[in-house]
């Protein structure tokens, strides 16, 4: 369930970060505005006490650095130039060169696309930039922007999300009941099939009961995959080699051998093959990928083998590889997207949940593995 709300929770903090930003880069405006307002009123109180000033006490080329000081205290990027066009002063530029350098030349041309210059015919021009605020204020709304549209596109994600964990919940809950619903008759069968032993006497009525037994016992099992369904994996010893045997024994006395022969077998090295996870879970994903493999031979001979074998770095891997006409490469991307399906009467959940119950349950890989020939899938198990 955690792992459901982190979306809501990412979201959550990114508002409240958002409406943070804004207020503090808000008063951080505020703050610059009123500076720069009382440097205008500086400036202004400075002009007006020059212009009034008819004592000459006052030296207008101390009014005008005083001036040429709150310019520069004011960001402003401001450049002066002659009736000529030469540059004559300069005021908070963002690099150091000479008056007559190529930088300050072209700096002046940047200026201009900004705002219109101040020319006085015999006088010279002011070309002047954007101050810091305005800098600050074309930047910051698309930054806004940019964030509200993740924040969007997170709610969106958050909602399908919520949506698909219903869905899962859902669909747990009916597998749980079916399972449940299956016990009764289950139970039935087994016993029916106990006193259905001890009255047969041919060979053949005795391998019979032996495969309703098994098929009996699949089924229990298929039935406790159901009931595992939506709850925690478990977390125990499993022999890779022996899981790897068994089913392909199972498989191979069901396989055609009538118009067509399939032969199924099993490879791995000697001895146990030991990994940890859920022993049920991991037999289910091999079914998917021997019961796929066999229908990809539809209606030619061939052979499917899974193998076993150790990782050098850890772990184990399990193939399961037939000779058919394998994948095109055109449907690779797509064999583990849930609904995608080559059958005709498939319902392509089967390698999907596959891959969820390796990769979720299990921190493993299932991958389509190139080969020269047919398809082969590896199920890459840790340690």
């Amino acid at each position: 369930m955690r792992r459901r709300r982190w979306p809501v929770v990412v979201m959550v903090l990114g508002v409240l970060g958002l409406l943070t930003w804004y207020v503090v880069y808000t008063q951080h405006v505020v703050r610059q505005l009123r500076m720069a307002a009382a440097g205008q009123g500086q400036m202004y109180s400075r002009i007006f006490r020059a212009l009034q000033d008819t004592s000459a006490t006052q030296d207008p080329t101390v009014t005008l650095l005083e001036l040429s000081q709150q310019i520069r205290e004011s960001g402003l990027p401001l450049v002066l130039t002659d009736p000529d066009g030469r540059v004559s002063a300069v005021a908070n530029l963002p690099f150091d060169e000479p008056l007559d350098g190529e930088r300050t030349k072209s700096f002046v041309n940047d200026l201009d696309e900004q705002n219109a210059p101040i020319l006085q015919p015999g006088v010279g021009g002011v070309h002047y930039g954007d101050s810091p605020i305005v800098r600050g204020l074309q930047v910051i709304p698309v930054l806004q922007a940019i964030g509200i549209s993740l924040l969007v596109a997170f709610g969106i994600y958050a909602l399908i999300e919520r949506g698909r964990a219903d869905r899962e919940k859902v669909w747990a809950g009916m597998a749980r009941e079916a399972a449940h619903q299956l016990g009764t008759p289950l139970s039935a069968m087994a016993g029916w099939l106990e006193l259905l032993r001890d009255m047969v006497s041919t060979p053949t009525a005795t391998r019979a009961v032996e495969s309703m037994e098994q098929d009996l016992q699949r089924l229990e099992r298929v039935s406790h995959r159901f009931e595992r369904i939506g709850r925690p994996p478990r977390d125990e010893q499993v022999d890779c080699a022996a899981l790897v045997d068994r089913l392909a024994s199972y498989f191979a006395a069901r396989a055609p051998t009538l118009a067509r022969t399939v032969r199924i077998r099993s490879e791995h090295p000697d001895g146990p093959l030991m990994t940890r996870g859920d022993k049920v879970l991991l037999e289910w994903v091999m079914e998917v990928l021997i019961k796929n493999a066999i229908d990809a031979l539809a209606g030619r001979d061939g052979e499917v083998m899974v193998s076993a074998v150790p990782l050098p770095e850890g772990g184990v891997r399990i193939r399961v590889q037939d000779d058919g006409p394998g994948i095109p490469r055109t449907l690779r991307k797509r064999i583990f997207d849930a609904g995608f399906t080559t059958k005709d009467r498939g319902w392509g959940i089967g390698l999907s949940l596959a891959r969820r119950i390796v990769q979720e349950n299990h921190e493993g890989k299932l991958i389509l593995a190139d080969t020269d020939r047919g398809a082969a899938f590896d199920v890459i198990l840790n340690g």
